[in-house]
């Protein structure tokens, strides 16, 4: 099987499956236990807190271990959304993860108002938009860092300077870029996932800058800072850590590998380009096929590709980005996405190339 979905999820990497049962086996202590196991439970939950916020560049104790990039996202908007004094207007824009905007849709049901940007045809927002539609009551600005459809890199630090200027709190949707392109500006909130870099499924982090006063979504809980409730999985926790350490984002091999794809595609199909992307994320539309025909021929073949966020699969809307660039229905119904990961091979782009010719 050649796997083309590295967007959706990864495989654990061999060093952090070892670390993850090595952890399990001889460090199963609960971390909040006050004996000798859990206090090394928990020491190796520490030292993991330290790389996550080492690798994001912020304080550490402003870390919070979740379960999914999904919950980070809930936490965080919803976090500081209702931490803000300034009122009940939101930022975001109309590409966002699911994740996201169901935490906008909970926040609209109490009342606040969100404004949900397009993309440009470049795959970007454009940051005037941002400047125009702030309000003297905008309390939130969520905005993801990559789309996970078309790897569009958006002008964060840029839109991190208008909402420092304006006093409004910012977040960022860090999940797809997250170890592989950053950004220099500091932020409010930052969500990130293990599993979209060779760590474990089920294990995630929020940055929320601890000088920001955020009330409990679940009042009574006692694990990080009485942020999320539940005992801490420690293993997936320094597999993460782990995973981080050992993670290498090949710029160049990942821009050849799309060039070879893109120069080699059938008359057929057309590459979606961006002004900024990260290279190893492929949106493509076929003419006149949809695009969960071409995953149903290419894994019969063999291949592991998508038709978008695996959040989304059974949205019968297309994808979100697509949309929000100005693509018609029909053209967002005739997308899927090719994604490398650190194992693929320019063979495999080869047996792929094959496929969709034969389609």
């Amino acid at each position: 099987m050649i796997y083309m979905d590295y967007a959706a999820t990864s495989p654990m990497s061999a060093t952090a499956l070892k670390a993850y049962c090595e952890v399990a086996e001889r460090y199963y202590g609960n971390s909040a236990s006050l004996h000798d196991l859990g206090g090394q439970a928990n020491y190796f939950v520490e030292q993991a807190r330290g790389v996550v916020a080492n690798a994001l560049k912020v304080k550490s104790d402003g870390i919070i271990f979740t379960g999914s990039g999904t919950e980070g996202n809930l936490l965080a908007i919803l976090s500081l959304a209702l931490a803000s004094k300034k009122g009940k207007h939101i930022i975001s824009s109309q590409a966002e993860h699911t994740s996201v905007h169901a935490a906008l849709n909970t926040l609209e049901k109490m009342g606040f108002v969100v404004t949900k940007l397009p993309l440009q045809q470049n795959g970007c927002i454009q940051v005037e938009q941002i400047r125009e539609v702030i309000r003297d009551d905008t309390a939130l600005i969520t905005i993801q860092h990559v789309n996970s459809e078309i790897g569009a890199i958006q002008p964060v630090d840029e839109i991190a300077t208008i909402a420092k200027e304006a006093d409004i709190f910012f977040h960022v949707d860090c999940v797809q870029s997250f170890c592989k392109v950053t950004f220099e500006q500091q932020v409010d909130a930052i969500t990130v996932s293990a599993h979209k870099i060779a760590g474990p499924k089920g294990c995630g982090a929020v940055f929320i800058n601890p000088k920001i006063r955020v009330a409990p979504l679940t009042p009574g809980v006692t694990h990080e800072h009485g942020l999320r409730g539940g005992t801490l999985d420690t293993p997936a926790i320094v597999a993460f850590a782990t995973a981080i350490e050992d993670f290498h984002y090949k710029l160049q091999n990942y821009e050849a590998l799309r060039s070879y794809l893109q120069e080699n595609l059938p008359k057929t199909c057309r590459m979606i380009e961006c002004g900024k992307q990260l290279p190893n994320i492929c949106g493509i539309l076929m003419e006149n096929v949809e695009g969960q025909y071409v995953l149903l021929r290419l894994n019969e073949a063999g291949i592991c590709i998508s038709t978008g966020s695996a959040c989304d699969i059974h949205s019968e809307s297309g994808t979100k980005a697509i949309l929000s660039m100005g693509y018609t229905m029909g053209e967002a119904r005739q997308f899927f996405r090719i994604s490398f990961g650190q194992k693929t091979t320019f063979k495999e782009i080869d047996q792929i190339l094959v496929a969709l010719t034969n389609i």
